[in-house]
This record gives structure tokens, sequence and C-alpha cells, in this order.
């Protein structure tokens, strides 16, 4: 809020009337000055009221007109005059060339120095001042409370309202955690922009008409992401105040959930220690109870990271983790204990891998980290997992290696290529393609049903569970695909011959059934 020539005129103390240039109002008055030069502009910075007995006047009705043109180019507010000092009347050209250039022009009765004037001006501006520092140690409590009740999201509520303006909040990704109002603004995509370069502290941009105060959060090393404040020109000194300390609140905020999260983790990772070491069904058990897992199948990573101990790479995965699994129910399920030979996560298998973006976004935070991942159909399997996720760990410039991709399929698929093996697949494939132009929509297809039967070490209730249908449907499946096939899976030589067909079939011959 800025002082204009309107309140100028309804200051307590003074008596001021508008002789001309009504139209001029709206003008800001920045400070009160008295100056008698016949031309004062190059003593000027804008903004000012200008008071003058008229000493400085030109006499001639041109030179009057300039004057008043002079003043009004340079930004000032208006002119201040006494009648009855100098002049008994303003001539009519300076009223006439105020009209004009819409410059008011204002007369100070003799109850009304000079001097009251200036006082009145800087008061208003002092007011002015306690009145946004009382704004601003309300909106410090308010946004003070709302963390407590309510968080981040509370906290950028508050801020919004003290500052006047509309406020977003990024975790380190650039990722939305909050923001009022809550739907998307065009400047949100410029503060994702800023950010980019992921340093910390305070730096400020522009988007169209909104001014944007951006602070990072966090107490300490990256930022734990980004608090940004817009608002329309011109922005009051205690909006920066108020988006620091909001910063500061969220950050202490995060950092204190940091410090649950580790501690319940450490709890989850001696509880898991413990099942591998025993590992026995009745320890399981009572892992399950005390330390839920993620549904199965699991993806076992194991990280490493150039010379960092594990203990210490544990709390960086962590945060790193709140930000590639976007469920906090879920994230409360996972696993992270660090093991001698390596740190050791325990993910939900997923596609695309949890572990390769867990491991590309380690990298990019901490430098040299390697990860090695397996996969395990359910928590019996966790030991075994373990050792091949961390035999997985690439010793080359890869960040991140699956124990699947080093498999046989793999090296099949590597290996044999060209014209002969689009015959054979053909061969293998092609009735069971016939078959499938005659499926119902959203059964799966028999080619699916065969490869996961065979890559599940044929049980049928794994394969009926991975491919989402019952078991007596994927029965009914197979003895189809063993009809039109004219072979066997109960024999050894026809299951090779179809795990191969389908391990070397190209990726775009058949279609997701889901997507059928």
């Amino acid at each position: 809020m800025a002082l204009r020539m309107a309140d100028v005129l309804g200051l307590p103390g003074l008596d001021l009337r508008l002789l001309a240039g009504a139209g001029g109002l709206h003008r800001e008055v920045r400070w009160a000055h008295v100056i008698e030069l016949t031309d004062p502009v190059p003593w000027l910075r804008g903004g000012e009221l200008v008071l003058t007995v008229g000493l400085g006047l030109p006499d001639d009705p041109q030179g009057q007109r300039d004057y008043v043109r002079r003043l009004a180019d340079a930004g000032c507010a208006g002119l201040g005059f006494p009648p009855g000092e100098i002049r008994t009347e303003l001539p009519p050209a300076v009223l006439r060339a105020a009209d004009e250039c819409d410059f008011p022009v204002v007369a100070a009765v003799e109850s009304t120095p000079f001097i009251a004037i200036t006082e009145a001006v800087a008061q208003w501006y002092a007011d002015h001042r306690s009145r946004q520092e009382r704004q601003a140690l309300k909106a410090q409590d308010a946004m003070a409370r709302a963390a407590l009740r309510s968080g981040p999201a509370g906290i950028v509520r508050e801020l919004a309202a003290g500052a006047g303006g509309e406020v977003l909040l990024l975790d380190s990704a650039g990722h939305v955690r909050a923001a009022e109002p809550p739907e998307r603004r065009d400047w949100h995509e410029a503060v994702r922009a800023a950010v980019r370069r992921g340093t910390r502290g305070a730096l400020g941009t522009t988007f169209g008409d909104w001014e944007i105060h951006v602070a990072s959060t966090g107490i300490s090393g990256s930022p734990s992401g980004w608090l940004a404040v817009a608002s329309a020109p011109p922005v009051a000194a205690h909006v920066r105040i108020l988006a620091n300390h909001a910063a500061n609140l969220v950050g202490v905020g995060v950092e204190g959930v940091r410090s649950a999260r580790a501690k319940t983790h450490q709890q989850r990772a001696a509880f898991f220690a413990a099942a591998l070491e025993e590992n026995s069904a009745t320890l399981w058990d009572r892992l399950e109870d005390a330390c839920p897992l993620p549904p199965p199948p699991y993806e076992v990573v194991a990280l490493r990271a150039g010379g960092a101990e594990p203990p210490k790479l544990a709390r960086l995965v962590l945060d790193t983790l709140a930000e590639v699994i976007d469920d906090p129910a879920l994230e409360e399920r996972l696993v992270v204990c660090p093991l001698p030979e390596a740190l050791v996560a325990v993910l939900p298998d997923a596609k695309p891998r949890t572990g390769r973006a867990l491991a590309e976004r380690l990298t990019a935070r901490a430098g040299q980290v390697r990860a090695g991942a397996a996969t395990a159909r359910d928590r019996t399997e966790l030991p075994a997992t373990i050792y091949r996720a961390t035999s997985a760990i690439s010793r080359s410039e890869d960040v991140y290696r699956h124990a699947d991709e080093l498999a046989a399929s793999a090296l099949f698929q590597g290996v044999f290529d060209g014209p002969a093996v689009d015959r054979f697949v053909d061969s293998a494939l092609e009735p069971l393609r016939r078959q499938d132009e005659r499926r119902r929509a959203g059964t799966p297809s028999l080619v699916d049903c065969v490869r996961t039967f065979l890559d599940e070490g044929q049980n049928l209730e794994a394969a009926a569970r991975k491919l989402d249908i019952h078991r007596n449907t994927l029965r009914s499946r197979l003895r189809t695909a063993e009809r039109v096939t004219n072979r066997s899976l109960d024999q050894p030589q026809d299951r090779l011959e179809l795990w191969l067909a389908t391990t070397l079939e190209r990726p775009d011959a058949t279609a997701d059934y889901r997507q059928t």
C-alpha cells in the first residue's frame, strides 16, 4: 500500500485545497520536499510532492507550463503552493498545464506550513511500517500455530493470507507439496525453472505481473524443498520476512519428520536383520506383526556409495525414497537395513523399477552410488535374494543392475537373433496368436499365460496371482495352449521350446491384455 495524493488531502492536521489536476490524485507520494529552483528536476528522484512559494516559477506563461510538465514527466506526485506568500494566486497557465498533465496542484492555507506537510507524510510512512510489523508478527504467530496443527499445508495457507499473495511449496524433486490456492498456476513453472540448480538460499524472479520470492527449506545440506510467494508489485518488505520465516518453519518440521522416520526405520531394520539371521517361519510371522513389509513380490536393492558406510547412507536413502514413492502408507512398510556387505532396501516390485529411480536420484545427490537388485517372490526368499542383489552390484559405470538382466533369458535375447529366430518363434507361437483372436476382452493372452506359468516355475497359484486371474481360468487357458500347439507342459522338451519361444519373442509381438 502506498500513500497517494488523494490520501494526502485527508491527512490529519493538514488544511489543503485541490486547485487543479484532479485526474492525477492516484499519483504516489514518496516524500514532501521544499525546493525553489527554476528547474528542480535534476535534484529530484520521483514521487515527491514539490512544495514551493513560487521563487523559481518563471514569469512567462510558456515557462510556467514547461515547469509543470517537467515535474509531471519526472514522476513527481504533485505541486504544493501557499497563497499569499510571493504570489497571491497561481498563474492560470500553471493550472491549465496541471489539468492537461493530470498533475495535482494543492494550496496550503496559512494554518498548514510546509514543515507540517513533510512531517505528516513522514508520519504516515512510519505508521505504515508499524502496521506492517504488527501484521508480520500476527502472521508469524498464525504460521507457528498452523505448523503445530496441520504442518506445511497450514503454514502455506497462513503465509498466503499474511502476504496477500499466492504461495507454492515444492519438495526437493520439484513436486508440489502444498499450494494456496491449490489450483495449478502458470507461475509455478517459473519457480521450478528457477530452482533447478538446487542451490540453498533465497532468490527473486518475475512472471508476468507477479514478483516472486523463493526461499529454500531445510536446516543444512541440500535443500529439502523450496517455498515461493508470488505478489503483485510493489512487494512490501514484510512479505520476504514472512517467506523466510515460513521456510524455516517448514525446514524444522521436515527435519522433525526425518528424525522420526529415521528412528522408526532403525527399529524396523533391527527386526528385519534378526529375521534374516534366524530365517524361520515363526520369526517371519512375528516380523509381519511388528514390521509389516510391502505386498509381495519384492524388489530387493543392495546399495553402496563410495566411501560411505551403510548406516550413514541409510538416512539419505530414506529421504530419497520419500520422493520416489509418492505413497506415505506404502513408504512406512519399506525396509532400509544396513548390513555388512551393503545397505539393503526392500521395495515393492514395480515397473518401471523403483530401485533404478532410487539409484539415479542418490547418484545425483551423493555422487558415486552403485545398486544391485533382484526379485523375491515372498519373504522366505529374501535371504537368498539379498545375496543375488549384492552380487549384481555393477563394477562398471552402470548405476543400477538387476539380477534378472543377467539371467539366462537375457543372455538368450542378446545372443540369438535374426530370421531363424523369427521363424522358430512364429512356428511355436502362431497357433496361440490365432486362438487369441477369439479371446474375450480382459482375458490374458495364451502367450502371456504360458510365459508366466513357466517363469513362475510351473506354480499355478503364483502365475494366477501375477496375471490377476483365478487359478481355474489359468488352468483352462493352459489346456487350450497345449491343445492348439500340440505340446504338453508336462514334457521337458515341449516346455523348453515354449519357454525359448516366449523368451525370444519380440517385445511388440503381443500387447498387454489389460489394454485390449
